[in-house]
């Protein structure tokens, strides 16, 4: 079986440090808590260390499409004979389809254990820009209809509405159970909230290393038929925009 290096890159969903059962057919997994300089100090790490091609996974849920294309420009920004061939970018841990149905999984789950008639389920992920949080509001909407729910609201961890802004939203609405599920790689809550159900992690560390092992498989097939795929992810968000509000990068220079 072929192997890899893997490079897992993080955004705002917090993928960065999120938990893996060993990849035993692959090398360690490395982690970069951001495109750019993180990404590409972490990516020559794993060239120098191993003969093996790495491989990079955008970790994102479908909501972070600017880090899909922070890793493609990354990526091409890399030179010289060690990179050459040897260094391939996955396609996106998951997207917004995978989501939903990951997020009515876990929504569900706290129905059977709580009851549905009088329980609210709250969204809950870190805050980012305008468009990456509406498309959570528009998730939330079709995981409310698909789940046949009364109340399935969103939350930010230190954004607004915050955590306990939600939770009182809930309250308000009639809700008599709040459980608190992350849309992200992150935890339910930034701080304990009394009486609310935490129904965190979204997804559990087996669920996570088969996906690696399936986007890592496929990078790999492509890169035997010449195709490194970083070209593909250079326009990964386009005609989303920044909208006047792009996030700042933490590598990104102050001039």
């Amino acid at each position: 079986m072929a192997r890899a290096a893997v490079v897992i890159v993080g955004g705002h969903e917090a993928g960065a440090g999120v938990v893996v059962d060993p990849l035993v057919e692959h090398g360690p997994v490395l982690r970069a808590p951001s495109a750019r300089k993180a990404l590409e100090a972490t990516v020559r790490k794993a060239l120098d260390n191993t003969d093996l091609p790495v491989c990079v996974v955008p970790m994102t849920l479908g909501r972070d499409p600017l880090l899909v294309a922070d890793t493609a420009r990354t990526l091409t920004s890399l030179a010289g004979a060690a990179a050459a061939g040897r260094v391939m970018l996955a396609e996106p841990f998951g997207d917004a389809i995978l989501l939903a149905g990951w997020l009515r999984v876990a929504v569900s789950r706290a129905a059977s254990r709580l009851g549905a008639t009088d329980l609210a389920v709250l969204l809950t992920a870190n805050p980012a820009n305008r468009f990456d949080d509406a498309e959570l509001f528009r998730i939330a909407h079709l995981v409310r209809v698909q789940n046949d729910l009364p109340w399935v609201e969103v939350a930010f961890r230190g954004g607004d509405p915050d955590v306990a802004q939600g939770v009182k939203r809930c309250e308000q609405l009639g809700a008599r159970q709040v459980a608190v599920i992350p849309a992200d790689f992150g935890p339910a809550t930034d701080t304990p909230v009394p009486e609310v159900v935490d129904g965190g992690p979204l997804l559990a560390p087996s669920v996570i290393s088969g996906m690696l092992a399936t986007r890592i498989a496929r990078a790999m097939l492509k890169l035997s038929q010449g195709d490194d795929a970083v070209a593909a992810g250079l326009d990964a968000d386009h005609g989303r925009g920044h909208g006047g509000e792009p996030r700042q990068d933490p590598d990104s220079e102050v001039g």
